[in-house]
């Protein structure tokens, strides 16, 4: 029977070739170890002061009063108004102008202000949700919607009010059918259209001219 043949001496690693393959294992470990974050501080600060940069000061007047914010000229509508004028009434829903829960008016003109600048909005007359009352007197859409069950859960209800509104004043609800069209852009998951339809009929009928 034959012995197993013994290894070249060449082929075998010295007692100095492991000793610096060692020591240059542990020094990359090291250096991982001691390397900085992907993102620095200094990169942080500089991105934070480039951020800071871009933030002017806006004067919006909405639903009667001049409000002044602190925003970048990117921020939407629906942003400064939720988040920088605490008036969370108008909702956020698919972000994407398809939903119309955050429908206002701007100089009386319905909007999408989850598609528009707050920048762009400057110098209007803006009215949400949260102006439509005098008071403890509601808007008499207001009340129809409660006499007609025009909501359920409610959350896009303040954007079909703005519509409903704007939809009154534009002469667009002459018939059922005229009303159907011009509310298309506001969806009700709830399903609560025809009861919808009711309330602004009957705003219609009271000889409401906005």
């Amino acid at each position: 029977m034959l012995d197993n043949p013994t290894p070249d001496s060449a082929a075998q690693p010295s007692a100095d070739d492991s000793r610096r393959s060692f020591i240059k294992q542990a020094g990359g470990l090291l250096g991982l170890a001691l390397a900085p974050p992907l993102v620095s501080q200094a990169e942080r600060f500089t991105a934070l002061s480039k951020k800071v940069e871009g933030v002017s000061e806006m004067r919006l007047k909405v639903n009667g009063s001049i409000r002044t914010i602190q925003a970048e000229p990117r921020v939407t509508l629906l942003d400064a108004l939720r988040e920088r004028l605490d008036l969370t009434g108008t909702k956020k829903g698919c972000d994407h102008g398809q939903c119309g829960a955050c429908t206002v008016l701007v100089d009386g003109r319905r909007v999408n202000s989850c598609l528009t600048l707050a920048v762009m909005a400057q110098g209007k007359e803006i009215t949400t949700v949260e102006g439509l009352a005098k008071g403890e007197d509601l808007h008499p859409l207001q009340q129809a919607f409660i006499d007609h069950d025009g909501f359920q859960c409610g959350y896009c209800t303040p954007g079909q009010l703005m519509s409903g509104v704007a939809c009154l004043t534009e002469g667009h609800a002459k018939t059922d059918d005229s009303v159907r069209e011009w509310m298309s852009g506001n969806l009700c998951r709830c399903g609560a259209y025809p009861n919808i339809v009711a309330a602004i009929r009957e705003v219609k009928k009271s000889g409401f001219k906005g």
